[in-house]
């Protein structure tokens, strides 16, 4: 069952949001040649306890860390590590935390340096699906709309839209009903309603979609060893359209004003 959630939710949906907005990018300006995973890792869990919030991946279905870190063919769940991040590399970030009862979770992809045109496109390219996915999230639309934003876009640039990992609802839960997978077919699966909060968080691969998890039992990697980029908001749906919840006060600022013309 899918849980609307009522005006004292969403605000409590806001706070946790923005607390992991900022995080997320505090840990952006931190990504660059020598820090290791680990080291970002550490800085988050700081970041969020300070805020007065939980790590919420920490001790989920047992895993370790606050941050999921992916590097390069690394899909989603990966472990932090010591050793450094190397010039070129990519990294995605996933963190969620639990504030006054509610999860806001968030993914970002980030350049180490200076990347290859390659690369650079593969992130400009989820990120793009995140905003299609995002936009399709509307009162009476159906999840399988989110989807096929999401496939037809990526599609256009041969990428492999991975299938063995999807979005999902959330609130006092990080996973709640519905899945929300990034492909699909328009005007299939559960209608949206006013209240819905959701996670999106597309996850392409230059290469296959195909996936296969590594020994520690979390790390997914791309299946052919080809990078992989991640991306991944939480929005709440309103009667105006949706909004997402995982920005900071300066991202929404800007992001009105850029509506606003």
């Amino acid at each position: 069952m899918i849980f609307a959630k009522s005006a004292k939710d969403l605000e409590k949906m806001r706070a946790v949001g923005e607390l992991v907005a900022e995080v997320r990018e505090a840990l952006r300006a931190l990504v660059k040649p020598g820090i290791s995973t680990l080291d970002l890792n550490n800085a988050a869990d700081k970041m969020m306890r300070d805020a007065g919030a939980i790590p919420t991946f920490i001790g989920y279905h047992g895993f370790p860390y606050a941050i999921c870190a992916s590097v390069n063919h690394e899909i989603v769940h990966g472990f932090s590590k010591p050793d450094p991040l190397k010039e070129g590399d990519i990294i995605s970030i996933d963190l969620a935390a639990t504030y006054q009862g509610f999860v806001g979770d968030t993914a970002t992809t980030v350049p180490v340096g200076k990347i290859s045109e390659e690369l650079e496109q593969l992130i400009r390219v989820t990120d793009e699906c995140l905003e299609l996915g995002i936009q399709a999230a509307r009162v009476n639309n159906r999840i399988g709309d989110i989807g096929w934003a999401i496939q037809q876009h990526a599609e256009k640039y041969g990428y492999g839209i991975v299938r063995d990992y999807t979005g999902h609802g959330i609130g006092r839960k990080m996973h709640e009903a519905p899945q929300i997978p990034n492909y699909g077919r328009p005007g299939t699966k559960e209608r949206i309603r006013a209240g819905y909060c959701f996670a999106i968080e597309p996850m392409l691969n230059i290469g296959t979609e195909e996936t296969r998890t590594l020994s520690d039992k979390w790390t997914v990697v791309t299946a052919d060893g080809k990078p992989s980029a991640h991306a991944e908001h939480t929005l709440a749906v309103t009667p105006e359209g949706p909004e997402i919840l995982t920005l900071t006060k300066e991202q929404k600022t800007r992001r009105k004003a850029a509506s606003a013309t």
